[in-house]
């Protein structure tokens, strides 16, 4: 006999696609960005460059999150204390999907990563290593604030961007083995198997252009923040 808890499940669909383009392409930009930096030397130049990747994208996410498709809104992962509180002791209100995107916790995770990366990319472009690299904005502050912040870049800001990785990490394990619910899987394919009356994100070929569009303008809007700073 079937397990009557799926009887009405279905594919839902609940990443658009610019959203799991978006978050994979963060990924590497992060990762790529991290270990140029271990590098040092010649590979500066591109810890640079996919710092303003990373900008691009970040600044994407933001007007994605106010725009984009049903779950990847902020409005649909960022939570009420009350509704934080309500997840935790696991006592939804009818119409609360918790589990279908970000959960509330995840959404608080997620909120955190795109403040520190903000933070961490601002404190790059006015940095000075005082060897052979400056942030294209260094002409912008004092030598005093310059240094602070570049401590900060190399400090806290490094740090602090391991932690949250090491959590989203953490917490992808441990739900997978934890509660059996595979997080990765559906920010490759898009879909999770849900109730049937979970509605589905918009992910149309009118959505994805408008995303492109939005992702163009951030890449516009990031190099003529470098070219007007004086960097490459």
């Amino acid at each position: 006999m079937a397990d009557g808890r799926h009887q009405d499940h279905e594919e839902v669909r609940v990443w658009d696609l610019p959203t799991r383009l978006f978050h994979w392409a963060l990924v590497l930009c992060v990762l790529g960005s991290v270990t140029s930096a271990k590098i040092g030397g010649n590979a500066m130049v591109w810890h640079m460059r996919l710092g303003y990747a990373v900008l691009a994208l970040v600044g994407f996410r933001l007007l994605w999150g106010l725009v984009g498709g049903r779950w990847s809104r902020f409005t649909h992962f960022i939570y009420s204390p009350a509704a934080i509180w309500r997840y935790l002791r696991r006592k939804p209100r009818e119409g609360e999907h918790f589990d279908v995107g970000h959960n509330p916790l995840g959404g608080l995770s997620v909120l955190a990563m795109l403040v520190w990366l903000l933070m961490q990319i601002g404190s790059g472009l006015i940095a000075d290593d005082e060897i052979a690299n400056t942030g294209p904005l260094i002409r912008l502050v004092s030598s005093e604030a310059s240094l602070a912040w570049t401590g900060y870049h190399k400090s806290w800001g490094q740090w602090g961007l391991f932690l949250l990785i090491g959590l989203h990490v953490v917490a992808i394990i441990y739900y997978r083995f934890g509660h059996g619910r595979d997080l990765i899987g559906p920010m490759l394919s898009g879909n999770k198997r849900l109730p049937a009356h979970v509605p589905a994100t918009r992910d149309t070929v009118a959505t994805r252009l408008f995303a492109l569009t939005l992702l163009a303008a951030c890449v516009a809007a990031v190099y003529l923040l470098v070219v007007m700073g004086g960097g490459e």
